[in-house]
């Protein structure tokens, strides 16, 4: 079944004679339960498609289906809500706030949600349980390591079950050990059939995935299955 499905999409910045075409005409579908990773260096417009298919910002033109709702033109507020809905994200800063434990940081979109106080606790310690990291729940992000703060990060994505986990550069402020043990927590959410979408510059954390989408110019340049 078709997750994402994006259709000759462009974002494109000073339109005009100095217009710079950050993505320009792209068109990518992933499926569920897909592990996709979608590579570029700096300037290739990687982080721009993950803004779009993050729900963080909308293309100049084109369409981007997510579940079969067209969310290229919705609101700010609306796209709040598909981020929330559909969304679990996992950035390369870990983005944990400093004053909550690690098991109210994961608890936090939950609340977003409306949950009630007993279900989002009930989540958030799976969630920790699933990262091997409940025995460290009420521990702030200060007492805890970079692999530790991003497997808590990990925690927080997946604790709604959201459809889709987007990684960006999820190993980015990680040594390569510590790094290769959340890409094989990812791998392993992969094979439970949690659809991952992870951005990274790196070839090897990329090799990860099962599907490699290279981007240059804005432009997808190749799209291959991984056989590893």
């Amino acid at each position: 079944m078709e997750l994402l499905k994006i259709i000759d999409m462009y974002k494109i910045y000073n339109a005009g004679e100095n217009e710079v075409r950050a993505l320009d005409g792209i068109s990518l579908t992933v499926e569920s339960s897909e592990f996709v990773a979608i590579v570029g260096h700096s300037g290739s417009g990687k982080s721009t498609l993950m803004n779009m298919i993050g729900c963080l910002d909308v293309p100049t033109e084109g369409n981007y289906f997510l579940n079969g709702d067209d969310v290229s033109t919705l609101s700010e507020n609306q796209l709040s809500d598909i981020r929330n809905k559909y969304i679990g994200f996992i950035f390369q800063g870990f983005n944990l706030i400093n004053s909550l434990t690690a098991l109210e940081n994961v608890e936090l979109p939950l609340i977003y949600r409306g949950m009630g106080r007993s279900e989002r606790r009930h989540l958030a310690l799976d969630a920790l349980e699933r990262v091997d990291l409940v025995n460290r729940k009420y521990h702030k992000p200060s007492q805890l390591s970079g692999g530790q703060q991003q497997r808590v990060a990990i925690a927080r994505a997946i604790a709604a079950s959201p459809p889709m986990i987007l990684a960006d550069e999820p190993t980015g402020n990680l040594d390569s050990r510590v790094g290769a043990e959340v890409m094989k927590v990812l791998t392993e959410l992969n094979n439970e059939g949690r659809t991952i979408v992870l951005i990274t510059h790196d070839k090897d954390v990329a090799e990860t995935a099962k599907r490699i989408v290279r981007i240059h110019d804005g432009k997808i340049v190749d799209d291959i299955i991984n056989r590893q």
